[in-house]
């Protein structure tokens, strides 16, 4: 795994830092476009740097180039969105100035809006020795601020818990809108909910304060607010701070644009970003910010860093061919220029479903570590995290050593497992673990308690010689079941007894159709604030128990699979294969990467297709992909997807149908003969072994 944010800082040899007062030479250090930036004259300043450009080595040496004008690190103010990215900055420029970096004020937006808290939060109400909540705190006090308020209102299975109603509140506060019209757009229909969730935030927001409690939103919100009540408090930090930069500015919201702006009164901004790597809208990044900033700041200069240290001009070229096709004018113009060597093309690849991608992807991978490459050198990065299901599979099969950026492997996900332990316990009703799994879910059941129920249910079978499930639903369960979870228990139940019975008849598909629509599909609407996203994920186990005959076999395959997969320890030091989510990959760099799942529908998504999402913040995030590469670029697509047990034949991405042929190859994987090792491909066209290879309007056959 490469991370550029680690290796920018060596991308011009690895000059020796000077020590203290040992002067720097900016111009030798820089490339023009980044000497330009650093040395930029004081004012109003917008960096627009591209992807692989040495960003922040441009963030570092403009620090640098401060205090070397004689800034005072106290005056400098440096906001970032990781402490991580902070910390090496300062401790990078103390190597080469000697200022220590104690003396900046730096770090996360969240972090330094701590600390102003801690002077100025009295002014507002909040005492300085406040309690910084973390998100399990959080969640539970704004349960009891509900229970509280409407006692009844967890008990009705159309309500949402209390993390979905946290995050609506989270977002409405960080991009600045009421939270009654962000909840209007979750639950467009329910009036009497929207105001009880109206009246619930702002006793959440009063429970808070009364207790010296902050949230992790309150640090900014607070933050906010001080500086807009507290005279005293706004011109301190006005006054203190002659230099404010900001890091990944394309990803803030519009309550730190205004935090911003709100210290930045005389335009001492340096702001830097990448418009065209924006892909954060959904959790409150606002475009607008970057775009309207040189509005915001008159005099703004605009500076451009595009010379690339990162990929090859073949990659370059395409992932620039991206930027091209967009719809709109509302962005910044910029190219990515070369100064790597050359490579090949990226490569476009068809397969007929998920399985064959995945086989195909591997084969090659086997192939390249073969001939002396890292499995840590290859990425497979993907739109969603179901689009990896096949793949999972396939690397557990084969004892391929991987690792997964974006979390959980497939089958090791909650939402996954609890589903499975349904399916697993109408097969099996002694699976005591399984039913623990589900039963568990429902309010004020516990191991102990859900022990106990099944346990009458067994006797009831055995006695009234009924099925388990059956048994589940006597009189003599129901009325042992905790009254919060009565309602519960019936969805429950009906959806255990609805399984049963297409168990002896239906296909595998069909029966998990059937778990995915029960009452699960409720409880996780009401769970989850991200429902959407882990119920893909649950509508793709569908396709995959289309394989299997009976569920049996399929729970017995899956098992194993998520126990392989499970069990597999990555030693220390082993090189992995790096799985990801694009969107966790971004600010990474890998040799070689795999871009799977490129067909309309998958990458972009349903959503941004039919308009309910931003097809450009789609494109954007295929732009950032792209530019993860290094050295090869494959794009892979199924034509084929099972949607609900019915196939569905898939056309290839838009974004790959506007870029021109000249900018990749297609490689047509259904000319071979058969897959593995010997079937995958080589760096030369002549190790194609019977596959079929096209450029622009050229096909090869070999």
């Amino acid at each position: 795994m490469y991370d550029y944010e680690d290796d920018e800082e060596d991308m011009f040899g690895s000059p020796t830092p000077p020590k203290n007062d040992a002067k720097i030479d900016f111009q030798a250090e820089l490339n023009a476009d980044q000497f330009q930036a650093v040395t930029a004259p004081f004012g109003p300043a917008l960096v627009l740097a591209g992807a692989g450009s040495g960003k922040t080595r441009t963030l570092t040496y403009r620090v640098a180039y401060l205090l070397t004008e004689g800034v005072s690190p106290e005056e400098i103010l440096l906001l970032t969105f990781t402490n991580k990215a902070s910390k090496q900055m300062l401790e990078r420029v103390e190597e080469l100035t000697g200022a220590g970096a104690n003396r900046f004020l730096g770090g996360t937006f969240h972090h330094v809006g701590g600390q102003v808290l801690r002077l100025f939060g009295d002014s507002i109400g909040l005492p300085r020795n406040f309690t910084i909540l973390d998100d399990g705190d959080s969640d539970a006090l704004l349960s009891e601020v509900i229970r509280d308020l409407d006692p009844d209102f967890f008990k009705s299975k159309e309500n949402p818990k209390a993390k979905p109603i946290k995050g609506i509140i989270s977002y409405s506060r960080n991009v600045m809108v009421p939270v009654e019209e962000v909840a209007k757009g979750r639950y467009p229909s329910n009036g009497e909910l929207l105001a009880k969730i109206d009246a619930f935030t702002r006793e959440y927001q009063d429970t808070k304060i009364s207790r010296g409690l902050a949230d992790y939103d309150d640090l900014l919100v607070l933050w906010l607010k001080v500086l807009e009540t507290n005279q005293e408090a706004a011109q301190y930090y006005q006054q203190r701070f002659s230099h404010i930069l900001v890091d990944e500015y394309q990803d803030v919201n519009s309550l730190q644009s205004k935090i911003i702006d709100k210290i930045g009164i005389n335009h001492q901004i340096m702001a830097v970003g990448d418009d065209a790597q924006c892909i954060y809208t959904w959790r409150g990044a606002d475009m607008n910010q970057i775009m309207g900033f040189p509005e915001r700041h008159p005099g703004t200069k605009i500076f451009k860093i595009e010379t690339n240290y990162r990929s090859s001009p073949e990659i370059l070229k395409f992932a620039n061919g991206i930027l091209e096709n967009r719809s709109t004018d509302d962005n910044f113009t910029k190219t990515l220029k070369p100064s790597q060597p050359h490579q090949e093309l990226p490569v476009v690849v068809p397969t007929v479903d998920g399985y064959q991608q995945a086989n195909f992807i591997l084969s090659k991978v086997e192939q390249m570590v073969d001939n002396g490459t890292n499995y840590h050198d290859i990425a497979i990065l993907y739109r969603a995290h179901y689009h990896a299901m096949e793949l999972q599979i396939e690397l557990s099969r084969r004892d391929i050593p991987f690792v997964i950026t974006s979390g959980l492997r497939f089958f090791e996900q909650a939402h996954v497992k609890d589903l499975v332990a349904q399916l697993r316990f109408v097969v099996n009703p002694k699976d005591l673990t399984a039913f623990h799994r589900f039963a568990c879910l429902l309010p004020k059941v516990g191991e102990k308690t859900a022990s106990k129920l099944l346990g009458i249910a067994e006797k009831i079978a055995v006695d009234k010689e009924i099925k388990i499930t059956a048994a589940l639903s006597e009189p003599e369960v129901v009325k042992k079941v905790p009254a919060d979870a009565k309602e519960d228990w019936v969805g429950l139940v009906e959806t255990l007894q609805s399984i049963a019975e297409l168990t002896a008849t239906a296909t595998p598909s069909k029966v998990v159709d059937e778990a995915i629509n029960g009452w699960y599909h409720e409880y996780l609407h009401a769970t989850y604030e991200n429902w959407p996203r882990r119920e893909e994920d649950l509508e793709s186990l569908v396709d995959f128990a289309s394989k299997y005959e009976n569920l049996a076999e399929m729970l017995t395959q899956l098992i194993l699979l998520s126990s392989e997969s499970g069990d597999r320890v990555v030693r220390k030091g082993e090189s992995c294969l790096r799985l990801s989510t694009i969107h966790q990959s971004k600010g990474l760099e890998f040799r070689h990467v795999f871009i799977i799942g490129l067909a309309d529908g998958l990458f972009p998504n349903k959503r941004a297709i039919d308009g309910e999402g931003d097809l450009e913040e789609e494109r954007r995030l295929f732009y950032v992909a792209s530019t993860r590469a290094e050295r090869s670029l494959h794009l892979v697509y199924p034509m084929l997807s099972s949607q609900n047990g019915t196939q569905i034949r898939l056309m290839q991405s838009r974004f790959l149908k506007e870029l021109p042929q000249t900018r990749y190859e297609l490689y047509n994987v259904h000319a071979q003969n058969a897959f593995g090792r010997q079937s995958g491909y080589g760096s030369k066209w002549s190790q194609y072994g019977g596959g079929t290879r096209r450029s622009g309007n050229n096909r090869r056959s070999f």
